[in-house]
């Protein structure tokens, strides 16, 4: 008799690693109406362990599937009749708590489950009434998750899982205190879960901080990612805005530009207007509006390009996104991989453009050497039709 519920034991964590089938059907109803097939690497590594209780830092690239890989787990195992928070997932930006706070809607519809987002800088009052509908999951950044907590208007003496998403943005000085105080309002025996797309030596040791025992899952070549295509072009600094017209135009792209100084962009859009591109401001300190305003106007295509910094584009999920050019060259390997990880997500086609000065093509095969990357430099679009016109005027 202890063989065969040993068996059983081992196959139903076989299927949790290689099928939605072990899930509670509101999960697989929904994993099949958005047309999800097979689990990616990371959720075949991460969900069993998540599963077993034990605290996981999980480390994937961009675009294969972490949230899923967490947030599957933490639904299955929600107690439906229980109307009080059980799990807290923490993101640094309002953008990725609302997208997370969405993804959860779509895989609880037709449930009872209930979730709410709760970001800083909105109104905290209208937050306290949306918490007297008892939501289960609770998404929200660092600081307004604290405060609700201190102010008794969050109980969460029934969490049993803490999410830290983008742990390595989450766990730098400035989270790290608020992470740490929601965690010790937990109760000792809830498990956390760590993910990020990049994690260095020193966020899993401030990971480990703040867990018990923790079982690491690093996934750095996984096979939903390998469908992007890295290309380059050499250009001089000043014609740059002409290049990335042509790219755009060529391509037909729906692009997420990533520019290094914020002060530079509204000259770029403005370029941009005037060469007939359509260009939206992502902006760091832009209102919340605003922002959702000019993600909307791209998905329904009023605008084809999206230029922003690296903080302001962090954790975009966009699926309209074709490419993603870097108007400057990254200066880490990390950046270069949250860029990179904005398009191609989830098994779909991606490419990522990198424009670079002559002087800057030394450090971005670099960067391709250190991340292993299939680097092809490319020349300028219509260059072929450029020579050619020039031959018949002579």
């Amino acid at each position: 008799m202890h063989i065969q519920k040993t068996e059983i034991l081992n196959h139903i964590k076989e299927i949790n690693m290689t099928s939605i089938q072990a899930f509670k059907p509101f999960l697989q109803e929904a994993w099949n109406k958005l047309d999800f097939k097979d689990f990616s690497e990371i959720q075949k590594q991460a969900i069993p362990k998540i599963f077993d209780k034990v605290d996981v830092i999980g480390e994937a690239p961009t675009g294969s599937g972490k949230t899923l890989a967490y947030l599957l787990p933490v639904l299955n195992d929600l107690d439906l009749d229980l109307k009080k928070a059980q799990c807290i997932i923490l993101a640094p930006s309002r953008e990725l708590a609302m997208q997370v706070n969405q993804v959860v809607q779509a895989f609880t519809q037709n449930t009872t489950i209930k979730s709410a987002s709760f970001i800083g800088g909105a109104d905290i009052k209208r937050q306290i009434k949306k918490l007297k509908e008892h939501p289960q999951v609770v998404v929200g950044t660092p600081n307004r998750i604290l405060e609700l907590i201190q102010m008794k208007k969050l109980k969460v003496h029934e969490v049993k899982r803490i999410v830290i998403d983008e742990a390595d943005q989450m766990l730098e000085e400035k989270f790290f205190e608020e992470i740490e105080g929601i965690a010790n309002a937990t109760l000792k025996d809830r498990q956390l879960l760590f993910f990020s797309a990049t994690l260095s030596p020193e966020t899993v040791e401030k990971a480990k901080e703040l867990s018990n025992n923790p079982e690491l899952v690093n996934v750095t070549n996984d096979r939903s990612t390998r469908n992007l295509k890295h290309t380059y072009f050499v250009s001089n600094r000043g014609d740059k805005p002409d290049l990335l017209r042509k790219i755009i135009k060529s391509e037909n792209a729906k692009a997420l530009v990533f520019i290094n100084n914020a002060s530079f962009i509204p000259r770029l859009a403005e370029r941009l207007t005037e060469k007939r591109v359509n260009a939206g401001i992502l902006e760091g300190g832009s209102k919340k509006t605003e922002r959702a305003a000019t993600l909307q106007n791209f998905r329904n295509g009023k605008i084809n390009v999206l230029l922003a910094t690296d903080v302001a584009a962090r954790g975009l999920d966009i699926a309209e996104l074709t490419h993603v050019v870097q108007y400057d060259v990254p200066e880490k390997p990390e950046k270069y991989t949250h860029r990179a990880g904005r398009t191609g997500r989830m098994g779909k086609e991606g490419t990522v453009v990198t424009l670079v000065t002559p002087e800057e093509e030394k450090h971005l095969l670099k960067l391709g050497k250190e991340l292993n990357l299939p680097l092809s430099k490319e020349k300028w679009p219509n260059h072929q039709a450029r020579t050619t016109d020039k031959r018949k005027k002579k």
